[in-house]
């Protein structure tokens, strides 16, 4: 008996000890992606290094779906895909590689936690439901508090074209997560982000090619560095940390999972004053208090809603009952929104 309880307990502590090798790899990967953007944008244009990044990463992932047997996605798949890509990926991770070279990448991963703030407002407007519960709107007046300490006029050299890209990309990061969960997509996690990522990395490419980019590319400028943080971007980013999280929102309880949002900022801030010299003040730090806890108090309000209404909301989203997937479609969604950082 001793000898199978001490199993038993072994194997809980093994899972346990898992869970937290996970949880830890996604908040430092998905945070330290901003800082690997900020290095290999110093020699290669922000564009064609996203563009690059994702296709490579989606022909990878796309084919390693396939090979564990996802069907052949249908052209209305293809479709879905394309338009996420657009919001996700060219607008919203390309508004973060475009706009790293006027800010700070710790200054682009707090704009871009404020996206469940938008969320929010437009699943309000979208659906027209009743008026969030306090916790909601307490979280929504923190976190666009927070957002004005960071970047008020006269707060230091903040660059508006730069912060009203991030802002933006934060808004595309949040219509698109919400277009998810209503567009017919496969079943498979896998096989719909490396579809994704192949539609929003032809879409990079594009406006590579449409901004000059092409023809202002010098491949013999590119240092280690800028190569070293690419391949960083593609196998961790995109793929080890992205496998990482997808396997915890199988194993693991959601609100666990959710705290990557609080963590990953607060890491992206320190790995840029550390690694880059980029400058800690008191400001940003308040700042970044303020907003991580309106993103939190939203963060519990939904994780208490009931079942009906996060099923009437999806009905409300939709026009239609949702279908079934592998991964609750809005928990799917979300996943795909994490890789694309």
């Amino acid at each position: 008996m001793n000898d199978v309880s001490a199993g038993s307990t072994g194997t809980r502590q093994a899972s346990m000890l898992h869970i937290a090798i996970a949880l830890g790899a996604v908040y430092v990967i998905w945070g330290s992606t901003y800082l690997a953007i900020r290095f290999a944008i110093e020699t290669i244009p922000p564009f064609l290094m996203a563009g690059t990044r994702y296709l490579t990463a989606g022909t990878l992932i796309y084919g390693w779906s396939r090979l564990r047997g996802a069907p052949r996605p249908t052209l209305i798949q293809w479709r879905s895909a394309l338009i996420l890509g657009a919001f996700l990926l060219l607008a919203g991770n390309g508004g973060v590689v475009w706009a790293e070279q006027h800010v700070d990448s710790g200054l682009a991963a707090l704009l871009i936690s404020t996206e469940p703030l938008w969320i929010v407002i437009l699943v309000w407007l979208r659906t027209g439901r009743k008026r969030p519960d306090w916790r909601v709107i307490a979280g929504l007046v923190l976190g666009f508090v927070g957002l004005i300490l960071l970047v008020r006029p006269g707060s230091g050299s903040i660059n508006a074209l730069g912060t009203g890209a991030l802002v933006l990309a934060s808004l595309c990061w949040a219509w698109g997560s919400i277009y998810g969960q209503r567009a017919p997509l496969p079943s498979s996690p896998l096989a719909t982000t490396g579809m994704q990522m192949l539609s929003g990395g032809t879409l990079l490419f594009l406006t590579s090619a449409l901004t000059g980019e092409f023809s202002r590319f010098a491949p013999a400028a590119v240092t280690a560095k800028s190569l070293l943080a690419l391949g960083y971007l593609i196998v961790f980013g995109a793929i080890v940390a992205f496998t990482a999280y997808v396997w915890l929102l199988r194993v693991a309880p959601p609100v666990l999972v959710s705290t990557y949002a609080y963590v990953n900022p607060v890491v992206a801030v320190l790995l840029g004053w550390f690694f880059a010299g980029e400058p800690l003040t008191g400001k940003t730090l308040v700042a970044a208090a303020v907003i991580l806890t309106g993103v939190a108090l939203i963060s519990l309000a939904q994780s208490r809603r009931s079942g009906s209404d996060r099923e009437q909301e999806r009905r409300d989203l939709a026009g239609t009952a949702p279908k079934p997937m592998e991964i609750e479609e809005p928990v799917l969604i979300e996943a795909e929104a994490c890789a694309s950082r």
